[in-house]
């Protein structure tokens, strides 16, 4: 029997996840669900998805679907998550996965007291030049790791109304962007120790562009920046002491990396890229659900957790806080 998801929220995002399902093996969109029936009709009959539903709360209490992508504004996630849990459903939560460390220590505590599995859907991490990345890490193929420098900016025409730039729907590039670098950090070095920005806030109050800089047990340094109203490389790279790994653009969509390693020619590895890579990351949900898993060994919950302790750690030197702010 195909795994049957559900879609919670059916903005941009949603239609490139759906998207995703069509290369990830046995799923399949059974269910969306908006706060408009109109456009929950209009999302059913493009990716043909065989239950439509005007309201979240219908979508979580549909007994047959397996589990539910929500796509959701980032102040959103939080009740929309925990009304996904309550249900008793899986919930893969759009990244970053909630507006502060707090909302995210409660989404947990649902996850592990209803038994039932919680991921943030940080994309990137599950696809092939990621998984290869990891391998190479671990078999010290560039020695010990010293350095990571990651960017992740583009430029977006200014609106203050929009989701990159309205406070309250926390806009600013930390949540937007920012996670994906600090999500990478993490991957390799684990939690910093140190942690130290700057950010320029634009006329709406939000980070447009921010650039930080971690510091982790053994020395080990992130360089890390984001931005809205900036294009950068959008080139991630890291570097031990035997060697470096450059992952070309845009690296949080990676079709290949290049190894450099001290006394020997570069080599590049550009391992097969399956659909447009939202597949992996529900391929990971499915598997971890049918092995009767409430979390993923790739991103756990308490590293979701950990990221948006970082994240919160930025804001409150930037003195960033978004409207209505649940803490």
């Amino acid at each position: 029997m195909a795994f049957r998801w559900g879609i919670l929220g059916l903005g941009s995002i949603a239609h490139s996840f759906a998207n995703g399902l069509k290369n990830a093996s046995g799923a399949e969109l059974y269910a969306v669900g908006s706060r408009s029936s109109e456009k929950a009709e209009a999302f059913g009959n493009e990716f043909g998805a065989a239950r439509r539903y005007g309201s979240y709360e219908a979508l979580a209490e549909d007994p047959d679907v397996d589990a539910i992508y929500i796509a959701t504004p980032h102040p959103s996630h939080y009740a929309d998550t925990l009304l996904v849990l309550s249900a008793g459903k899986a919930a893969l939560t759009e990244k970053s996965f909630t507006v502060n460390a707090n909302q995210a220590r409660k989404l947990v505590e649902k996850s592990r007291k209803k038994n039932v599995f919680l991921m943030e859907a940080m994309w990137t991490r599950f696809m092939p030049v990621m998984i290869h990345l990891r391998a190479l890490i671990a078999e010290g193929a560039i020695g010990k790791l010293r350095l990571v420098e990651v960017d992740f900016g583009f430029r977006a025409d200014f609106n203050a109304e929009s989701r990159l730039f309205a406070p309250e729907l926390g806009g600013g590039a930390l949540l937007d962007v920012g996670v994906y670098a600090i999500s990478f950090a993490s991957m390799l070095l684990g939690t910093p120790v140190a942690v130290t920005g700057l950010a320029e806030l634009g006329q709406t109050g939000v980070d447009e562009q921010s650039a930080y800089l971690f510091k982790y047990p053994h020395g080990e340094l992130a360089v890390l920046s984001s931005a809205v109203r900036t294009q950068t490389a959008q080139k991630a790279a890291v570097f031990g002491t035997e060697g470096s790994i450059t992952i070309d653009s845009p690296w949080w969509r990676p079709a290949s990396m290049t190894v450099r390693r001290n006394g020997s020619e570069p080599k590049v590895i550009a391992p097969e890229l399956i659909g447009n890579g939202y597949n992996y990351e529900a391929t990971e949900v499915q598997q971890c659900v049918e092995a009767g898993k409430i979390e993923s060994d790739i991103l756990p919950h308490s590293e979701s957790i950990a990221i948006m302790e970082t994240m919160d750690k930025l804001r409150a030197q930037w003195g960033l806080v978004y409207p209505g702010e649940q803490l």
